[in-house]
């Protein structure tokens, strides 16, 4: 079992045509994804260069091909409107990847997601549309490999399920969920795990602008209900309060082992530090505060990011596993 998304999932790119859509389609089939059709208004009819049908809207690419989830390549402009799109169309999880969306737009996007979710759910209680982004890497739930490869250019195929940009032959199935609002070092975990000998059940970056779909919570949250996810490496940075959020909700809430890095404690005050998000405000939002904060709530710590496996090796063993902390 999974997060989010697995292996039997239907999937549609927005921006299926440009350059970058194009390109992680091809990815994303390359891993083994059910990439099932695409989007890109005026050329419905057509087919893409992997053979994929192509759309003038979500909701014929939903009624034709019965898709599940979607990943956004919208230039910025256009992203807010298109995350709107999907979920109009049914379509539940919604992977944002476009970076530069205007924060009134996702402002007015994310109000209206809550409001189309507090209906959804008067109806159906389990029904809920999740937006993962917008900046961020995606999501994946790695899946056995079928094939012979070890690096980002070999044939080789999986029966798992990635939607985003991150490099598939880097993850490795297992018991360890990861969340993240930086896509590398969301990748430099996985590495990590990998090469420790710990799988991952699923992975989700929830990007790092000021106004996203989902946070740390809601992602924590799913890895505590998920029975097959048995520990979780938790990755913030600077700005906002996402990380001491999420370290509260571990403390009170949650049965499974947490490990945890905040990028950032060099950062000066006022400076944005590549995210948009990225930056203290106020005296607010420091990494020695969410660190602090972290460690009050029982959570194993990584001083530096080339130790985030062993930070999570402090709390979590599986039976079998032998390796130096």
């Amino acid at each position: 079992m999974s997060i989010l998304i697995s292996a039997t999932t239907r999937v549609i790119c927005q921006g299926i045509t440009g350059a970058f859509g194009a390109s992680h389609t091809k990815g994303c089939l390359h891993y083994g994804t059910k990439m099932v059709g695409g989007v890109t208004p005026g050329k419905g009819g057509a087919k893409d260069e992997n053979g994929l049908p192509i759309f003038d809207t979500v909701a014929q690419a939903v009624k034709a091909t019965g898709a599940e989830a979607t990943m956004i390549f919208v230039p910025p402009g256009g992203a807010a409107d298109a995350v709107l799109e999907a979920a109009s169309a049914g379509i539940r999880v919604i992977c944002c990847i476009t970076e530069g969306v205007p924060v009134q737009d996702m402002i007015r996007a994310r109000a209206l997601l809550d409001e189309m979710n507090a209906t959804a759910r008067m109806s159906d209680p389990g029904t809920k549309f999740v937006l993962v982004g917008p900046n961020c890497p995606g999501v994946i739930t790695p899946g056995p490999k079928t094939g012979g490869g070890t690096g980002p250019g070999d044939a080789f195929t999986n029966a798992g399920c990635k939607i985003g940009i991150m490099p598939g032959y880097i993850h490795k199935p297992g018991k360890v969920g990861v969340v993240s609002r930086s896509g590398t070092l969301t990748y430099e975990a996985v590495w990590q795990l990998t090469n420790v000998g710990l799988g991952q059940s699923t992975c989700v970056g929830i990007g790092g602008d000021p106004v996203n779909g989902t946070n740390h919570v809601d992602v924590l949250r799913m890895f505590e209900e998920d029975p097959d996810t048995e520990a979780v490496i938790m990755i913030g940075e600077i700005g906002g309060n996402s990380e001491e959020d999420g370290a509260r909700f571990v403390k009170e809430y949650m049965t499974k082992p947490v490990a945890a890095y905040i990028a950032g404690v060099t950062a000066p005050p006022g400076k944005r530090m590549g995210h948009a998000g990225a930056i203290i405000s106020g005296g607010k939002g420091t990494a020695t505060e969410k660190v602090a904060v972290l460690e009050e709530c029982g959570i194993s710590v990584a001083a530096s990011p080339a130790d985030m496996a062993k930070a999570l090796l402090k709390v979590y063993r599986p039976d079998g596993l032998k390796i130096a902390v």
